[in-house]
This record gives structure tokens, sequence and C-alpha cells, in this order.
């Protein structure tokens, strides 16, 4: 299996420049795509701004004490790790990596081709 590859954008040079919600998630545009930041455990987390589910707005949830993401329409779970469903409905939520380069943060995008579509 090869290894997905990533292009970085820069959203913010300091993560002070971000606007957060009261539950600490932020969002930005990158290439044109909302995008929601927040950071848990001293890690920061990039995922979609919709949920997979009923396209709830992310932004408006919050981030649990384990580290899952909370749709505000009907609570579905999502893992900031991966993606991954936690509360069983089988629902995977888009993740994207994030670095952080001195102060600065980055957010990696799939990198083309048809399948580095998201």
């Amino acid at each position: 299996m090869t290894e997905k590859k990533y292009q970085y954008h820069q959203v913010a040079e300091h993560p002070s420049v971000l606007t957060f919600s009261e539950h600490g998630i932020a969002v930005t545009d990158v290439k044109g795509k909302k995008i929601c930041l927040t950071r848990h455990r001293d890690q920061w987390f990039a995922f979609a701004y919709k949920c997979p589910h009923a396209s709830g707005i992310m932004a408006d949830g919050y981030v649990d004490a384990v580290g899952n993401v909370v749709c505000p329409v009907h609570r579905y779970k999502f893992s900031l790790q991966n993606g991954r469903n936690t509360s069983g409905e089988g629902y995977y939520l888009k993740t994207y990596p994030v670095e952080v380069r001195g102060e600065a943060l980055f957010v990696g995008l799939p990198d083309g081709g048809l399948f580095g579509l998201f």
C-alpha cells in the first residue's frame, strides 16, 4: 500500500490569529474548503466542516474528554485521530494532518490525482 502524500498549506502564523468557538473549535479556509481545527491534549487536529451523516456543522459541536469531536445535530462522535465514528453508526469524518512549524499551523490536503480529491 502506498503512503498518502499531502501538500501543506499555512492556515495561521500563530494560533492566536484564529477565532475559536466557546468549545475550542476554529474554522479556516484551505484552498476554498472550510476545515475545522482544534487542539486536544497538546496536539492539533483538523477535520471536515460538515458531519458525514446529516451535514451538521462540526464547528458548532465540541470535543469530549477522550478526544472525539461530537456533532451538534445527532451527537455522533468521531475520533480526532482518524475520523472513525466511535458512537457506532459507521460513518467516517474526513481528517487532515496538521504540522506546527515554529508557531505557524499548516494543514495537509491530499496531493493531486482523482483519488486525492476531497
